[in-house]
């Protein structure tokens, strides 16, 4: 017994000294973008979408696993072996685009500040550069354990959305049963929703961004059995979270036939209908994820650019040190900030390509992923398994046909018909 006690103690003290990377990626992937597509999912269609997180979280966790052990294995970030292996002018083009994208995701995520401050009577020119000025500060001045400290108690405060859920009194036997039994709607609004949803789960900088903090945190191929549990806790946590946020706008502003267009709608909306507290902590919530995925973001595209073309990156490095790194984080912060202040900006539109631009990158992502990690000469003997192998290209196959639905509907709307 007291052996079970010390190798259990050992096994917590393990786990602790490897988490971070997993379970703050997948929280980050609850950014403004996917509050208002779970809020939306919620408002619009009740509990009819909460059956798909369970295939969801499944392809996150299975995704997520492959980037953190070919950073454990290799100690080197996707960027880097996607140049050894494809060439400097593939890497070139594909960060390009991720560029664009994360830059146009940064906007949303100063919206998300801006919207959310503004739920409190604050103006977005006093709220938008003040986080912009928090952001930047924390992660250029810090240390990486600094920072990662920072985001993990950043990702606690989710809990905001799980309170709010609760404080909905939700019908607990009917959400039960659409969480485990499918259910479709064969019309256009519910089938883009569909998409919408399991589309937000999985964007390319989610990839970049684990490998790199796994390399950073120094994560060893021996540690790698715990930090496995990291990414799984991650995954499930986070898709909590989005199960929280269908169900407290399903029992309330669904069950009441509200409608609304955007996640400070939905915090409005709360207020009369599950009380004022509800409000706040919505509203805190969305504040909440969009400073945490406005640090995480711009620091996901600096360092898949700086690795990508071969040049030092890493928090922990001086601006003497990485100059390119810091810069690029800068100038991300500086310009997605900018723009939420422009009058009138078309902040959707933005938005809107941005998702696009994703979408059409992430097969390529996903495909360059799978065959680094059954290449042998880089992983060893930590290539993927017949059975993984099998789960990890039917996951890759579903979200790039769903990825490739979203681009094509968002596009041409026309395509799936009525309503």
């Amino acid at each position: 017994m007291r052996r079970s006690n010390r190798f259990s103690m050992r096994g917590l003290w393990l786990f602790l000294a490897v988490l971070g990377p997993g379970l703050i990626t997948a929280n980050a992937d609850n950014d403004a973008g996917g509050i208002t597509t779970y809020s939306l999912a919620g408002s619009q269609y009740g509990y009819s979408l909460l059956w798909t997180l369970i295939p969801i979280t499944i392809a996150l966790i299975v995704v997520q696993e492959i980037c953190a052990r070919m950073g454990a294995i290799t100690g080197k970030g996707l960027s880097d072996l996607i140049r050894e292996s494809f060439g400097l002018k593939v890497t070139v083009f594909v960060l390009l685009g991720l560029l664009i994208a994360d830059l146009g995701n940064t906007v949303a995520e100063f919206s998300g500040i801006a919207a959310s401050m503004e739920i409190f009577g604050i103006s977005k020119y006093f709220s938008v550069p003040l986080g912009a000025l928090f952001v930047w500060f924390i992660v250029v001045k810090g240390s990486y354990r600094k920072v990662e400290k920072y985001f993990l108690a950043a990702c606690f405060f989710y809990i905001t959305y799980v309170i709010s859920g609760i404080m909905a009194h939700p019908p607990w036997a009917e959400v039960t049963r659409m969480t485990v039994v499918p259910s479709f709607q064969l019309n256009a609004g519910y089938l883009s929703m569909l998409i919408g949803v399991v589309g937000t789960t999985i964007a390319p900088w989610m990839q970049f961004y684990i490998q790199s903090a796994v390399v950073e945190k120094r994560i060893k191929p021996e540690q790698y059995a715990m930090s496995r549990y990291d990414v799984i806790v991650g995954c499930i946590l986070t898709d909590v979270v989005a199960f929280f946020i269908i169900v407290a706008c399903a029992a309330t502003i669904h069950a009441h036939g509200v409608e609304v267009k955007e996640a400070k709608d939905v915090a409005m909306a709360l207020g009369p209908l599950a009380g004022k507290w509800s409000t706040w902590l919505f509203a805190f919530g969305l504040l909440n994820a969009s400073v945490f995925t406005a640090c995480i973001l711009p620091l996901a595209t600096a360092y898949y650019i700086c690795e990508g073309m071969g040049w030092q990156a890493g928090i922990d490095s001086s601006f003497k040190e990485a100059p390119h790194f810091i810069s690029l984080y800068t100038i991300l912060i500086v310009v997605g900030a900018a723009i939420v202040l422009i009058p009138h900006a078309p902040l959707m539109g933005i938005m809107f390509w941005s998702q696009v631009a994703n979408g059409v990158l992430l097969p390529f992502v996903l495909i360059f992923m799978l065959i680094l990690v059954n290449n042998p000469r880089i992983m060893g003997e930590h290539v993927n398994g017949k059975v993984y192998n099998l789960l990890s290209w039917v996951t890759v196959v579903v979200m790039v046909v769903l990825t490739l639905m979203l681009v094509v509907t968002s596009l041409f709307p026309s395509l799936m018909g009525p309503a």
